[in-house]
C-alpha cells in the first residue's frame, strides 16, 4: 500500500432519495405480511443490488403483467406504469400497491390536466427509460417526446399550436433548460410546470456535483449504468474535465484511476444504498491510506408517506391505489 494519504470527499447529499426509499418499503412490508409471493413489475429501482437483496427475502421481478399468477399480490415500479397496465391488472383482479413516486405520479397528474385542457403534449425525456415510457402511455393523446433541442425543431406542430410541456424527473433545470427555451422561441402559446415542480432530489445531487467536481482530482459515482440519473452525475464530472467513473460499487473500481490522484469525489445516485459507498472507500483502503470526509450540502428531510394499504397492514385491492 502507498504511504501517499488520499482524501475522499463524499456528497452531500447522495444516494437514496425519498421516492426510493418508500418504494423499497413498500415492498418490505409488502413481503413481511404477504402469505404468498409477492411480484414486482420491473426492477422496483434502478439497482441490482437493491432487486437481488429484496429478490433474495422473496421478491420475484417480472417485465410483463402475464408472468404474474391470479392473484398474487403485485407491486409497480417507482417508474411508474402506463394507464394499459393498469387497465390490464384491473381486468385481472389483480392486489396491486402502486409504489410509483409520488413526484412521477405528479407529472403524470400534469400531463392528463394540460390534455384535457386541450394542449398538445411534450414530454422532456430520454426515450426507453422506464419512466418516460409511463408517462407516455398515462394519456389517451398522442405524446411527443423530445431529448434534445433538435428534436423540438422537427416537431411536427404549428406555432401557434397550444403546446405544454412535462419533464422526466430525474432531469434538473440544467437538463432541460436548452429544451425550454427553444419550445419558448417556437411555440407563442406554451405553458409548462414551474421550476418548483422539479425532483429536489436530482437538482440537489447534481448541484452537489458539481461542487465536489471543483475540489476533486477524480470523481467515481456509484450507481447502476441504466440508472439515467446516475449517469448524469457522471456526465457533469465529465463536463468539468474532471476523469469521472460510473460504479456499481467497490468491485468496479481500477486502482490504475488512483495514479496522481490526492483527492476522490465520491457520490451515488438516488437508487444506491449506503453500504455500496462503504464498499468503495474499503476497495481504495486496499491501496491508499485514506481520509473521509463530507462537503458541506443540502440536508433532506422529505420524506413520502406510504399507500394506506400498506399503512394499515390490509390486503391489497385490485385497482391502483
Amino acid at each position: 500500500m502507498s504511504q501517499q494519504r488520499l482524501h475522499v470527499v463524499l456528497a452531500k447529499p447522495r444516494g437514496f432519495c425519498a421516492g426510493v426509499r418508500r418504494a423499497i418499503d413498500i415492498v418490505e412490508r409488502s413481503l413481511e405480511r404477504a402469505s404468498a409471493p409477492v411480484f414486482v413489475r420491473h426492477e422496483i429501482v434502478h439497482n441490482r443490488h437493491v432487486v437481488d437483496r429484496l429478490r433474495a427475502k422473496g421478491a420475484t421481478f417480472v417485465q410483463e403483467l402475464s408472468e404474474v399468477p391470479d392473484d398474487a399480490v403485485t407491486i409497480f415500479s417507482a417508474h411508474g406504469v402506463p394507464r394499459s397496465v393498469e387497465e390490464e391488472a384491473r381486468a385481472r383482479r389483480l392486489p396491486v400497491i402502486d409504489a410509483t413516486c409520488p413526484l412521477v405520479a405528479k407529472v403524470h397528474f400534469q400531463a392528463r390536466h394540460y390534455s384535457r385542457a386541450g394542449r398538445i403534449v411534450v414530454l422532456i425525456g430520454h426515450a426507453g427509460h422506464a419512466e418516460v415510457e409511463g408517462t407516455l402511455g398515462q394519456i389517451d393523446a398522442k405524446i411527443h417526446l423530445v431529448s434534445t433541442v433538435a428534436d423540438v425543431a422537427a416537431l411536427p406542430l404549428h406555432k401557434n399550436a397550444p403546446v405544454a410541456y412535462v419533464t422526466q424527473t430525474t432531469l434538473s433545470v440544467e437538463d432541460t433548460r436548452d429544451i425550454i427555451a427553444a419550445l419558448t422561441a417556437r411555440f407563442v402559446n406554451l405553458v409548462g410546470p414551474q421550476i418548483s415542480d422539479v425532483c429536489y432530489a436530482t437538482q440537489n445531487r447534481q448541484n452537489a456535483v458539481r461542487d465536489l467536481a471543483r475540489i476533486s482530482d477524480l470523481l467515481i459515482v456509484v450507481g447502476a449504468a441504466n440508472s439515467s440519473n446516475s449517469n448524469r452525475l457522471r456526465e457533469i464530472g465529465t463536463d468539468t474535465g474532471v476523469p469521472s467513473y460510473l460504479i456499481d460499487d467497490g468491485d468496479g473500481l481500477d486502482p490504475a484511476w488512483l495514479d496522481g490522484v490526492t483527492t476522490i469525489g465520491l457520490t451515488a445516485g438516488a437508487s444506491a444504498p449506503d453500504d455500496l459507498i462503504d464498499g468503495v472507500i474499503a476497495a481504495i483502503r486496499q491501496w491508499r491510506a485514506v481520509s473521509v470526509s463530507e462537503l458541506d450540502g443540502v440536508e433532506e428531510t422529505l420524506e413520502f408517506n406510504l399507500p394506506p394499504i400498506v399503512r394499515s397492514g390490509a390486503r391489497a385491492v385490485s385497482a391502483t391505489a
